[in-house]
């Protein structure tokens, strides 16, 4: 794809209008996004590289960090002491996962806890809850009714039955799942007062630090959900990306800008929207966001043609996955090298795009 740009910019009307008035500097940024998406992380990863290396330097605190399931785990890499080699090791963990030929959700789920521990190490979670610029916030939900059950069948008609009335209305998920949001209580985010569903607000602590990033990406069906968090109301925590998969939230503080990271050129509000080409995160919540994302063509030239997902894991053997993933990182060091030349030469306003 050589002379072709790999890299989309999209900015909501206000960050488009202050980035083309102002210029781009990390100092404009108040919170960073990460959204949910399982493997498809894969492909911001070098990305994820020149933010820690160019960009989290620079930042004035406070600097709000929100991630829902995947986000959660990225951004625990962001707020360590050694970013760049925390990325990079839990990137390699990430990569070598290995189950046995049928999993079952109890094996996939201590294989989860095994790699957080990878990444959190002995010092991790200090260092997140005491880093002096970055103030990390995690999006769970808390299972209401069938969707607390354990039991496959109880579970999945639980989902079914929240997904159908999703169709009808997304605020109708409210009488599923409770949003849960698990914050940095030093400084207190934009999103603190989020409406449109039930809200339970738990203060991050080392005690549960660890449980709400597990919960963060418990997704339904394939990993069990996490029970009885300390500190927040009792009840079983899953995935925040079922309410909040592309996080539809107010995320920017005054007068600052969002930086959103992405896999794709669009946002989806909720985990079952996914197919619902209509359903779109309110425009007063991205109207300061400059969200960053592989182009199209780009995506195309990838090995299979499109960005790693977690179905790779049915459909390839693992050596085949680790094999293809791998390439896929080795694909995106493009990525990179192109975000690497906009900052340089203070492209970013001349190539900013409509969100």
């Amino acid at each position: 794809m050589s002379g072709k740009q790999l890299l989309r910019f999209w900015a909501g009307p206000g960050a488009l209008a202050k980035i083309r008035d102002e210029g781009f500097s990390p100092e404009k940024i108040g919170t960073i996004a990460g959204a949910s998406g399982g493997a498809k992380w894969l492909v911001l990863s070098q990305i994820d590289r020149v933010v820690i290396t160019r960009i989290l330097p620079r930042l004035i605190g406070p600097v709000h960090l929100i991630g829902s399931s995947i986000g959660s785990w990225r951004f625990s890499c962001y707020a360590q002491e050694q970013p760049l080699a925390t990325l990079e090791s839990f990137e390699d963990a990430y990569l070598e996962q290995r189950y046995s030929e049928a999993p079952d959700r109890d094996e996939i789920t201590t294989r989860s806890r095994q790699i957080l521990q990878e990444l959190l190490g002995d010092n991790g979670i200090r260092e997140i809850m005491t880093n002096p610029v970055l103030r990390t916030h995690i999006m769970t939900v808390r299972s209401r009714a069938l969707t607390a059950s354990e039991k496959a069948p109880l579970l999945a008609a639980g989902l079914f039955a929240a997904a159908s009335a999703n169709l009808i209305s997304r605020r109708t998920l409210g009488a599923f799942f409770d949003r849960g949001l698990f914050f940095d209580r030093r400084d207190l985010p934009p999103f603190f007062e989020a409406a449109g569903f039930p809200l339970h607000r738990v203060a991050l602590t080392d005690d549960n630090y660890a449980a709400a990033v597990l919960a963060s990406g418990a997704i339904p069906l394939v990993l069990n959900g996490v029970r009885n968090i300390s500190g927040a109301p009792a009840g079983v925590y899953r995935d925040g990306g079922i309410i909040d998969y592309h996080l539809d939230l107010n995320t920017s503080p005054p007068d600052r800008i969002t930086l959103f990271p992405h896999f794709y050129d669009h946002l989806v509000p909720g985990w079952f929207d996914k197919k619902l080409s209509w359903r779109r995160p309110d425009p007063r919540h991205t109207d300061r966001t400059l969200l960053i994302c592989p182009s199209r063509e780009f995506v195309a030239s990838l090995p299979r043609a499109r960005i790693p997902d977690r179905t790779d894991f049915q459909t390839m053997t693992p050596d085949e996955r680790r094999k293809t993933w791998r390439s896929v990182l080795a694909e995106c060091e493009a990525l990179a090298e192109e975000l690497n030349t906009v900052l340089d030469k203070d492209q970013l306003p001349a190539r900013l795009e409509s969100l």
